[in-house]
């Protein structure tokens, strides 16, 4: 294994804290609605445990030289995770911490020329560097664990974490350039092409929620009469 030992650690923190928090839901509420549009509870750790398996299955193939993509396609990714989503609890439960725990051993088999390759997310779509891979699934996990609307948001997030995402966003397109200020870091990011604009502040984990397309930045300050536009992520 040759990658940055540090996410590999956030990686592994994460997931525990996530599993940690799916053995606790009661099992009546998996079907209540997480704070994703029309994704149940059930949907949002389907998704997490088919996201680990596909990312899995892309690290395989980097490993062994036999290129696979996450998904078979949109569909089957959005037909696999209503499927999973409507099985037992305890299965899917089951599912995660699998997965979780194959995408760990995945990664410890990779050696420093595994990461030199592309993958595809679907089969003839958009490539991704598989050097990204760790950024990628950190994000998933700690994004999508506050999506459960259990006992885990983004005020959970750590420091290092909360950094690696608002670092990572910059390299997003937006309308219009502006400035995020995170006021428990004391770091400035500036997003968007050319510099300048608004100047939004509020903490590391506010700005990353609002960032990512969730909430509507309630708890942040902005210099502008309204807060820059972001999309959904």
């Amino acid at each position: 294994m040759s990658h940055d030992d540090h996410l590999l650690e956030l990686i592994r923190r994460a997931d525990h804290s996530l599993v940690r928090t799916v053995d606790g839901l009661p099992d009546a509420s998996w079907a209540e609605p997480s704070l994703l549009p029309d994704w149940s509870r059930g949907h949002v750790v389907a998704h997490l445990a088919l996201n680990a398996e596909g990312l899995s299955r892309v690290l395989a193939g980097a490993h062994t030289g036999q290129p696979a993509t996450m998904y078979d396609s949109p569909e089957a990714r959005d037909t696999d995770i209503d499927e999973l989503a409507a099985a037992p609890v305890p299965d899917v439960r089951s599912r995660l911490l699998a997965a979780t725990t194959s995408f760990e051993q995945a990664l410890e088999a990779m050696h420093a020329k595994d990461w030199e390759v592309r993958f595809e997310r679907t089969p003839g779509g958009e490539s991704f560097a598989v050097t990204n891979v760790p950024l990628m699934r950190v994000r998933e996990v700690e994004i999508h664990h506050a999506d459960l609307g259990a006992d885990y948001s983004p005020s959970d997030w750590s420091a290092d974490f909360a950094v690696l995402l608002l670092d990572s966003m910059t390299k997003r397109s937006y309308a219009d350039p502006f400035t995020a200020e995170a006021t428990d870091l004391g770091r400035t990011w500036s997003y968007g092409e050319g510099g300048g604009g608004p100047r939004v502040t509020g903490t590391s984990a506010d700005l990353g929620w609002w960032l990512t397309g969730r909430g509507s930045g309630e708890r942040l300050a902005c210099d502008a009469d309204a807060l820059p536009r972001i999309d959904a992520w």
